[in-house]
Order: C-alpha cells, then sequence, then structure tokens
C-alpha cells in the first residue's frame, strides 16, 4: 500500500523544488519557457501563455489556483470552481471536446487531461503546433509541482509558488496528524452498479493511506476495478465510503448486518469533487475522509 507523505520528505523536496525553480528562471530568461509534463513530455513556449485552454475541471482548478485563471479562454464541462470558472466558455465534455473551437481561439497553451481526454484529440491539437501539458496527477505531491509548473508557463510563479507552498504546509499537518493512526481497512465505492472502486496506484488511495487508513482492494492491478458484493463481504472492511455525496452507500449494505462496516454504522459519503478532481481541494476531502476514520475509530469495540 502506498505510505503517507512524511515531513522529512516534504522538506527535502521543498528544497529540490527550489533549486529547480531557480535554475529555470535562468532558463526562461535565455531560452523561452520548458517544463515536463506528468506525461514527461517536454512543454516548451517562447514566452508566458496567456491564452489557455483547461480540458479538465481539475487542471482548471489547478489553473486558477496557480494564478492564471485571468489567462484561461476555455474549459470543459464541469469546471465550476472556482465560481469565475463558470463564466469561461465550454469547449465540450473530457472526452468529446470540439477541437476546432479550440483551435478557432488561437491558445498558446492547452491544458490537458491524459486519462480523461482523448489521446487522438490530444494528438490532433499537438500536430496543428499547440503545446499541451498533459496533467495527470497520481500523487499528493504532484499536486505540489503541478501549480509551480503550470505557474512558470503562464509567468504568475511568485503566485504557483505560495499556493505550492500552502498546499505542502497543510499535507504535512495532515500527515503529523494522522500518521500515528491506529489503521482502518476501508472499501471505497465510486460506482454501484457495477460495483467498482479503486486501487492504491490511484491518487485517492494516497488519501486514505495519509489518513491510516488501508484499502482492502490496493492490490488490485486495475486502476477503478469492478469487484462483486462477495468480494467485499469477504475483505469485512470496518468502513464504506461512497465518493458521490449524492449517493449513500447505506441502503446497499444495509441487508449485511455482519459486516464490520454495517455493524458499527460507519458508512459515510463524501462532499463531491474533494476527492474525484486532483487540485488543491483534495485536502478538505482528505481533511473531511481523516475525521472520518477518526469516527470509525472511536466507535470500535
Amino acid at each position: 500500500m502506498q505510505q503517507p507523505v512524511r515531513i522529512g520528505t516534504l522538506r527535502s523536496w521543498t528544497a529540490a523544488a527550489a533549486a529547480t525553480m531557480l535554475s529555470f528562471t535562468a532558463a526562461a530568461s535565455a531560452q523561452g519557457i520548458t517544463v515536463r509534463d506528468d506525461a514527461q513530455h517536454a512543454v516548451v513556449l517562447p514566452h508566458p501563455a496567456h491564452r489557455i485552454v483547461s480540458l479538465a475541471p481539475h487542471a482548471t482548478e489547478l489553473l486558477f489556483a496557480a494564478g492564471a485563471g485571468a489567462y484561461v479562454i476555455g474549459v470543459s464541462d464541469y469546471s465550476d470552481y472556482p465560481p469565475a470558472a463558470k463564466q469561461i466558455p465550454s469547449m465540450g465534455s473530457s472526452s468529446a471536446l470540439d477541437v476546432e473551437r479550440i483551435v478557432a481561439l488561437k491558445p498558446d497553451l492547452v491544458v490537458a487531461w491524459s486519462s480523461g481526454n482523448s489521446a487522438n484529440q490530444i494528438a490532433r491539437l499537438r500536430a496543428i503546433g499547440i503545446p499541451v501539458f498533459e496533467s495527470e496527477p497520481h500523487q499528493l505531491e504532484t499536486i505540489a509541482t503541478s501549480l509551480l509548473r503550470l505557474s512558470q508557463l503562464a509567468g504568475t510563479e511568485a503566485s504557483g509558488t505560495a499556493a505550492a507552498a500552502a498546499f505542502k504546509e497543510r499535507l504535512a499537518q495532515l500527515d503529523a496528524t494522522y500518521r500515528q493512526k491506529p489503521p482502518v481497512r476501508v472499501f471505497y465505492q465510486i460506482w454501484k452498479k457495477p460495483l467498482m472502486t479503486l486501487n492504491d496506484s490511484h491518487m485517492v488511495s494516497s488519501v486514505i493511506a495519509l489518513c491510516g487508513g488501508e484499502n482492502v482492494f490496493g492490490k488490485l492491478p486495475q486502476l477503478a476495478p469492478t469487484v462483486s458484493t462477495e468480494a467485499v463481504l469477504q475483505a469485512n472492511p470496518e468502513v464504506i465510503f461512497a465518493a458521490d455525496g449524492g449517493s449513500s452507500p447505506s441502503a446497499g449494505w444495509r441487508r449485511f448486518p455482519g459486516m464490520a462496516a454495517v455493524a458499527a454504522d460507519n458508512l459515510f459519503t463524501l462532499t463531491p469533487n474533494w476527492m474525484s478532481r486532483p487540485g488543491p481541494r483534495i485536502l478538505d476531502g482528505a481533511a473531511e475522509l481523516c475525521q472520518k476514520l477518526d469516527v470509525a475509530r472511536s466507535r470500535r469495540r
């Protein structure tokens, strides 16, 4: 299972990030801007991007948090945070984008979602010559580096550096609070029919681990595996979380009173979008999940 981020690791990363920022600044002044995205592509700009299209809600949140919100001229459907994002024209859903409309905006940067956008559509944008930054954070630390890298591309380094530092500080506080807590076995339900969960490669499992939880299906090979009711009963989790705040896990599981989560009434829902979007607000989701795991600990007999 993935381990929570430790404060020592965060301090080491902070020093490394500072060194990277200094080297970037020197290079940027002489040769333009070059950063690597989450797919390890080099994204090269001759000057800061001031016409940016975001192709995923989490990318929109990252751009605004990095101080680049004023430069975002197009978004994808459901980009509803911060509220100002609702006023920006949509280019379609993450999986079905209007490429012609994107091109017509003449963006100098597109921020795409590796697993959520069409690979063919991303390739088309690159073929046209539009720089594309692929965003796919799998670890909590990557959100901090995303804020830095996107701010570098947009020329808003001061805002991005401050946002990254605030994110890392809050992450370290959560780690310090929950690192010694007794472990709790967790089933994280993302869909009811078919019954689906997430494995340890997903960022949600990093949050579960940060809070002292253990994902009962973390070792499955698929990122979002389908599981059976029988498999959940056999795993006998102590807590069940429903990822969608609009649906409670209670109705489906209370018919199994022998399961530990049902017996202790540890059937919880989480605030929509906090955990599902790998952006700065995931720490709000982490705080909520950690608190609910503490409730479960308090109910142990």
